[in-house]
């Protein structure tokens, strides 16, 4: 089974999201996805990856994980890791269609078969444009014509308990926010002010005062903040029972997250941005993370995942899968989420799911009543749809043996 073809496709109308295909002589072809930073991470799996495994067998995935590793990038979450996350990922869709099982039997089998559900409430054009996660790039302005648009984003900042309502409606009962975005000390994230804290708390207010303790709350800080004002936007969720507090301060400054996680009784989860065994062994034992976060097609793909939720198993840690990307990220995610005993939930952004994940590919995952499982098939069970590379605004690479 030797890679016979490495391909690439991204569109101009979806700048963040690159896809991946492996080709091999048995006709197999896998598919991987990564997400930011499209045009490096497409130019590095052509110009330094292919050349490296062209030929080379497609069932050896630990072997070609190794061999794809960058000495440049090499521990961070940049365009290489990024690249080589997705072809690991089409690797390991290769390998279970070439055993004729899904994704999930072939990671040792399932232990559930299937999983709740948070909701993360971003908007159809969330981050669409650009990988900048600031106000400016939220898109809550929604150009879809027809059929249900979730603005989740703007809902959470103008009618949060209506929005709880609504997800609990589908039967999902978990959902994150992340109002504080939107202070004026978020420039910086050097301090809050008591009113910016006031009004970023509101939203939390309103939903446990609507429905109690029904929705299962976490509060999204992206990293902008700094430890001091982290510890006082902790200290104002605290009365409000959060489920978690996400990366409050740079998941990298393992021993700001350890002080802030001894300041508050608030749960601190995190990590998505972090690659490497290393970075993740430092953030849990160092920095005492109550949830790893881990992105699949960002930090190494299936065969890093399995190594980290190890290690968060073996410190009695839950891991987390993030999703606010592209179909295939999730799709790989609740395989894992399947497989992994210590996998709690999955992340599912309604508001990407129900609009444009359905246009690229001709499976989702399957959600009902706020519990996702895989579709069928083996593999991932999932293709991109025929003819996507045929769009006007495509753009298809495809490298073989010179």
């Amino acid at each position: 089974m030797k890679i016979t073809a490495v391909e690439t496709l991204r569109l101009a109308d979806h700048p963040n999201l690159l896809w991946v295909r492996i080709h091999a002589d048995n006709g197999l072809t896998g598919l991987g996805e990564t997400y930011f930073g499209a045009g490096p991470c497409e130019a590095d799996v052509h110009d330094r990856i292919a050349p490296l495994i062209l030929g080379q067998s497609a069932s050896r995935i630990e072997f070609l994980n190794m061999k794809m590793q960058p000495y440049t990038g090499f521990s961070g979450s940049g365009a290489e890791v990024r690249a080589l996350a997705a072809i690991d990922v089409a690797l390991w869709d290769i390998a279970g269609k070439a055993a004729g099982v899904p994704l999930c039997d072939l990671l040792g089998g399932r232990t559930r078969e299937s999983i709740e559900v948070y909701n993360t409430c971003a908007g159809p054009n969330y981050v669409s444009k650009t990988s900048a996660v600031r106000p400016e790039n939220f898109g809550t302005a929604s150009n879809a014509a027809d059929g249900i648009t979730y603005e989740d984003l703007d809902a959470f900042l103008h009618y949060p308990e209506d929005l709880a309502a609504s997800l609990m409606e589908m039967g999902i009962f978990s959902m994150k926010i992340w109002p504080f975005d939107l202070a004026r000390g978020a420039v910086d994230g050097a301090d809050i002010s008591p009113s910016d804290l006031k009004k970023g708390i509101e939203p939390f207010e309103k939903i446990r005062k609507a429905h109690g303790d029904k929705m299962r709350l976490k509060a999204e800080l992206h990293g902008i903040w700094s430890l001091n004002a982290a510890k006082k936007i902790a200290a104002a969720l605290e009365p409000l029972d959060m489920d978690w507090i996400e990366d409050p301060v740079w998941m990298d400054r393992t021993g700001e997250v350890a002080e802030l996680a001894r300041s508050t009784t608030a749960p601190l989860a995190g990590g998505e941005t972090l690659a490497s065994l290393g970075q993740f062994k430092s953030l849990i034992d160092d920095g005492n993370i109550a949830t790893p976060i881990m992105d699949v097609t960002w930090a190494g793909g299936i065969t890093a995942a399995r190594k980290v939720a190890a290690l968060a198993e073996a410190r009695s840690r839950p891991i987390a899968f993030h999703d606010c990307s592209g179909p295939v990220t999730l799709a790989v995610s609740t395989h894992l989420a399947l497989a992994l005993r210590n996998v709690r939930e999955q992340e599912i952004a309604r508001g990407f799911y129900y609009s444009w994940y359905n246009e690229f590919v001709d499976h989702l995952p399957p959600v009902e009543r706020g519990m996702i499982t895989i579709p069928g098939g083996p593999g991932l069970g999932m293709e991109l749809v025929p003819g996507l590379e045929q769009r006007p605004d495509a753009i298809n690479r495809l490298t073989k043996p010179a």
